[in-house]
């Protein structure tokens, strides 16, 4: 067993143990939170019916949907239409041309040809009119039509020709589109029958030429139309499925619409494409980023290794519990109707990490439960956080730090808890008044009821975990250490009764220490508490120590040297084996057994030298060993300088200044200090506080008089 125990030691002072803690709880963390963000995937088919209610699990474009509604807003673009000015006069002009190619023939004089019966008038007025053929807008007539044209006289078709271009011209200076054609030859034709009295032949050669004149003056303008189209396409978002979007309702039919977002989301198991990575790669980094936070910025990579694995062990054990109970709450949140997380317990974690390690690591463990909640507490088709649970964790988890600030025994835990519950309260109502839903009655007061219970979990959890940490960790908490600072503690009361001497030094001593403590950093309440019981060893031979010797005798003046010698010494050993026994913390233990060091009892050694030249210094040493930590090593000065100075006559400022650097000077030149990281810097600042400590104490005072 005790093989077992050294090599636990071992392991635990490794420097690498830090660093696989940090890798276990990175491990733990992903595999806990990895099933919160995998993509949910179901195995079914089209036309089947929905097992569940099934959401879209992110947004994402659906490109079918986009481009059927950008055909949509193509054809409700108008076309651009765009008047011809110049339509009117080309028109215009052709219909006079006709007229003016037929009294040009006209006045040709007769030929041979004409005189043998041949119409050669006509064969000549259908080439000028095959000349006009080549415009687009021509209407061509037929000879029975030109021949009914040359049998009229010249100033008939002048007068014609003046009346009709003036209708044609007013007809075309006016927008007609190709769909008003029809209407406008009509209107044009019965203007042409109230204007001209002529045959019926003749007529119907003019109604003719009039309707074929008319055209559209408006016409689409396609590069502007394409433009507008490509506005219009462009102005159209794309149809996105949003996240949390319902696609189809337990128990309807999975239609083909349906089934085909279904698939485009890649939410079909049968699907055939590999699992995204995506999630697998974002939890990752998200873990290291907590790690990072947690753990490097809650290390203090100058105390001793030991101490950065309990603090270590103590964050990470609190961490992965927390996640835990996430999860079960998690399991079952689907089977109420209302948020069941906000039954967690906001506070316990940094409750707990403020107690066992330090208010900074608390406050960073908070931010990171929190955020991990936020991932847990989501919804498959929410965003990527639950942000109301994260800043209910986070907020309650804050007011715990405050709340445990000033906290003096366990029975006021649970004080702090109703202040942790009064937080979470306060936030319940900022998130029912901030939320669009409706509630009812019983909901509000489940919500309310969540809140309060919550913080009171709190205080309840840390109390019932806090002794499983200490015992199981070997870890000091600051509610244990503000317990065995009671003056009601057993042993506080024996040393009290039977060395009143040494319990006014040990008070002195723990004064002096805890100020220096504080100075430089290092735990104040640790070292006030390990002052009170450093001495306790004393107990045993109460007489045989100055401070509690009556009357003026001494028994040490009737012993020999030596056997002073190994009363004094065994003073530490005693200590440490009466805490033992009384199963105080190892940090207490190492005070008493510690606080001297392998100091070297001058008095003592040189008055046994006095009968015996050959004696060995070694043997007047205490057996050690030497300070390990900060803590103790400032206690073994007070020691010193509690009882030298108490012992000056007259002592003044410079007077105790000179003796405590005195005191320091031995110790560092005895090598008193080489076992613990105690700096220059710090031992400076721990001198000017012992002056300044005893200078408060040790102050003029006026003389009273008789």
């Amino acid at each position: 067993m005790k093989t077992i125990m050294l090599k636990w030691r071992g392991w635990r002072e490794s420097k690498y143990l830090p660093l696989a803690i940090i890798l276990l709880t990175s491990v733990c963390m992903f595999l806990l939170i990895i099933g919160n963000v995998k993509e949910n995937k179901y195995d079914i088919k089209p036309f089947q019916l929905a097992p569940d209610t099934i959401r879209s699990v992110k947004t994402m474009e659906d490109p079918l949907k986009t481009e059927e509604e950008r055909e949509k807003a193509e054809l409700e673009v108008l076309p651009v239409y765009q008047f011809q000015e110049e339509t009117s006069d080309n028109q215009t002009a052709i219909m006079e041309s006709i007229f003016d190619s037929v009294i040009e023939v006209k006045k040709l004089p007769p030929t041979e040809a004409d005189q043998e019966g041949k119409n050669e008038p006509l064969d000549k007025l259908k080439k000028e009119m095959n000349v006009l053929s080549d415009n687009a807008s021509y209407v061509p007539l037929s000879d029975e039509m030109l021949n009914v044209l040359l049998k009229q006289t010249s100033p008939s078709l002048k007068i014609t020709k003046e009346k009709l271009s003036v209708l044609v011209e007013e007809a075309l200076n006016k927008p007609i589109r190709s769909e008003n054609i029809t209407s406008e030859r009509e209107q044009i034709a019965q203007q042409v029958r109230r204007t001209f009295n002529y045959s019926d032949d003749y007529m119907n050669v003019l109604l003719f030429i009039a309707r074929g004149t008319i055209v559209a003056t408006e016409v689409i303008n396609e590069e502007q139309t394409q433009l507008r189209v490509e506005q219009a396409k462009a102005s159209v978002d794309p149809t996105r499925i949003l996240q949390g979007q319902i696609l189809v309702q337990k128990g309807e039919i999975i239609d083909k619409e349906v089934y085909r977002q279904l698939e485009l989301l890649g939410m079909l198991t049968n699907k055939a494409s590999k699992a995204s990575y995506k999630p697998y790669i974002g939890v990752g980094l998200f873990v290291i980023l907590t790690m990072w936070v947690l753990f490097g910025q809650t290390i203090h990579r100058r105390e001793k290794t030991i101490n950065n694995t309990k603090n270590l062990i103590v964050v990470a054990f609190s961490l992965i519990v927390s996640v835990l109970m996430m999860k079960v709450l998690q399991s079952v949140a689907n089977n109420f109707d209302v948020i069941i997380a906000f039954l967690f317990p906001t506070a316990i974690v940094s409750m707990l990490v403020y107690l066992l390690v330090n208010e900074r690591a608390a406050l960073m463990t908070n931010f990171v439960v929190s955020a991990y909640a936020g991932i847990i507490f989501q919804e498959g088709y929410t965003n990527v956080f639950q942000m109301e649970i994260s800043l209910y964790i986070l907020f309650g988890g804050i007011a715990g730090i405050f709340a445990m600030q000033r906290m003096y025994n366990n029975s006021q835990i649970l004080r702090s808890s109703l202040i942790v519950a009064s937080v979470n309260t306060l936030f319940i109502v900022f998130y029912i008044l901030m939320t669009k839903t409706t509630y009812e009655f019983t909901d509000i007061l489940f919500y309310v009821g969540a809140a309060v219970l919550s913080g009171i979990l709190s205080g309840a959890l840390t109390i019932g975990i806090l002794p499983f940490f200490e015992s199981v960790f070997g870890i000091l908490s600051t509610m244990k250490l503000i317990e065995l600072s009671n003056p009601n503690h057993p042993l506080l009361k024996k040393i009290l009764t039977e060395t009143p001497g040494t319990y006014h030094h040990s008070l002195m001593v723990a004064n002096l220490a805890e100020a220096a403590c504080e100075v430089i950093g290092a735990n104040g309440l640790l070292a006030r508490v390990g002052c009170y019981y450093h001495d306790v060893g004393k107990t045993n031979r109460p007489g045989f120590f100055i401070e509690n010797q009556m009357n003026g005798y001494n028994p040490h003046d009737n012993l020999p040297p030596e056997a002073s010698r190994d009363i004094i010494i065994a003073h530490a050993e005693d200590g440490a084996k009466i805490l033992q026994k009384h199963k105080l913390p190892k940090e207490i233990v190492d005070v008493a057994a510690q606080h001297h060091g392998t100091s070297f009892l001058k008095f003592f050694y040189y008055k046994a030298k006095e009968t015996n030249e050959s004696i060995s210094e070694e043997s007047f040493r205490y057996p050690g060993p030497k300070p390990q930590t900060k803590e103790i090593a400032i206690i073994s000065v007070a020691d010193s300088v509690e009882a030298a100075v108490r012992s000056m006559k007259e002592p003044n400022a410079e007077k105790i200044q000179k003796l405590i650097q005195s005191i320091i000077k031995d110790k560092i030149l005895d090598g008193q200090f080489d076992e613990c990281d105690l700096s220059l810097r710090e031992i400076k600042k721990m001198e000017e506080s012992f002056c300044s400590t005893m200078n408060g104490t040790f102050h003029s005072r006026i003389e009273y008089p008789k």
